[in-house]
């Protein structure tokens, strides 16, 4: 793939999944953050696509995202199903650490925004600790009102990273990310869901026999029975798949 070629990309119950490894895209991320900014990155999961499905302004989001990377299992099981097979799962929050882990010697600069307060404090800490180096140049909590938004964004840009981490869920992230993508210009701009949580030891990641059988959304699930909402768009998303794999 050369920076002047387009990213190959499939389609996926109506928007679609750049066909990337997660080496593919760190060397994307690379050539964003040499280009300058504003690059929107997606790491687009089944509950997605299926909120994408019924809300018009995600789905306008992610089809104008400059990377939507597949972060599932179950988005590699449909394209797959569909006669588009992608290579391997490229998640939200192996991207951030693959980009800490980087940050001393490429010099990429990273803003943690988002989570309950205190958890994007720790999550940075925990990865400056892990890669000594590391340029994580503030933090900010995802617990605010609408009338401290403006004040937040200004906060960013003074902090001029090259990345930008933001962790609010679906699709308030994104969302969060399209309003100011053109006054932030920052080079990379991605959600990342729960990853601070997973950095601070807040929430730990499914053992590794469970992630190589694809069942860590139901470890995730054990751990914390309130995301039985985005567990309960699988069904839904395997039925769309089948159907339109007939």
């Amino acid at each position: 793939m050369t920076e002047a070629s387009p990213i190959p990309s499939v389609p996926l119950h109506g928007i679609r999944v750049h066909r990337v490894t997660m080496e593919d895209t760190l060397d994307i991320l690379d050539r964003f953050i040499r280009q300058g900014g504003p690059h929107h990155v997606i790491t687009l999961d089944a509950s997605m696509c299926v909120t994408a499905g019924e809300d018009s302004d995600l789905k306008r989001i992610i089809e104008k995202a400059d990377l939507i990377t597949p972060d599932s299992s179950g988005v590699l099981w449909a394209c797959s199903r569909l006669g588009q097979p992608l290579t391997e799962r490229v998640s939200g929050v192996e991207i951030v650490e693959r980009l800490c882990s980087l940050s001393p010697q490429l010099g990429y600069k990273l803003f943690f925004f988002g989570a309950a307060p205190g958890i994007a404090e720790s999550a940075a800490e925990k990865m400056r600790a892990r890669y000594p180096g590391c340029q994580i140049v503030d933090t900010r909590d995802g617990f605010f009102k609408p009338e401290d938004e403006s004040a937040i964004v200004e906060q960013i840009r003074v902090a001029n990273p090259d990345v930008l981490c933001v962790a609010m869920g679906i699709p308030k992230q994104e969302k969060f990310i399209d309003r100011h993508r053109t006054d932030l210009g920052i080079p990379v701009m991605i959600g990342v869901g729960g990853t601070f949580d997973v950095f601070s030891g807040t929430v730990k990641r499914a053992p590794m026999w469970m992630q190589r059988a694809n069942l860590e959304w139901l470890y995730r699930l054990y751990k914390n029975p309130r995301k039985i909402g985005k567990v309960m768009t699988l069904p839904r998303f395997v039925w769309k798949t089948l159907r339109s794999s007939k």
